[in-house]
């Protein structure tokens, strides 16, 4: 029977990097360091000050990224080490997925006069393009 190639691109791995969906540290980033049961993990994220904890993976999201050769039941200084060394915490921050999460936090903390601004830049974008177009189907 030949080898059929999976459709699944993230696995639940030692080492995974992780996104926090619940909990008083949503939204922060944490690496799993060992897989207690089909239920849970234990994560720690010693550059995001989120602490070493059993958490449960439906409160979890996989990212893209990897810790590779990270120890099973590693502390919070090796985790630290290897987080640091590979740079996994500015690809996160680097990455189109916490560029669009950021920017979303942004837009909702915005003030009414913060939004009233947007609605503005928004309407004079528009006006350009319109007029633009405009030209170009003339042309």
């Amino acid at each position: 029977m030949p080898f059929q190639e999976s459709n699944f691109k993230r696995f639940v791995e030692v080492g995974r990097v992780v996104l926090l969906n619940a909990g008083p540290s949503a939204g922060r980033i944490a690496v799993i360091t060992e897989i207690i049961d089909h239920k849970r993990a234990m994560i720690d994220g010693p550059t995001t000050d989120v602490p070493r904890q059993s958490y449960p993976f439906k409160h979890l999201t996989l990212t893209p990224h990897t810790v590779t050769a990270l120890p099973r039941a590693a502390g919070s200084g090796v985790v630290k080490k290897y987080l640091e060394k590979e740079a996994i915490v500015e690809k996160w921050t680097n990455s189109v997925w916490a560029t669009k999460r950021a920017a979303i936090e942004k837009r909702r903390a915005l003030s009414d006069f913060g939004r009233f601004s947007v609605m503005l830049a928004k309407k004079q974008r528009n006006d350009v393009v319109r007029k633009a177009v405009v030209k170009a189907k003339k042309a």
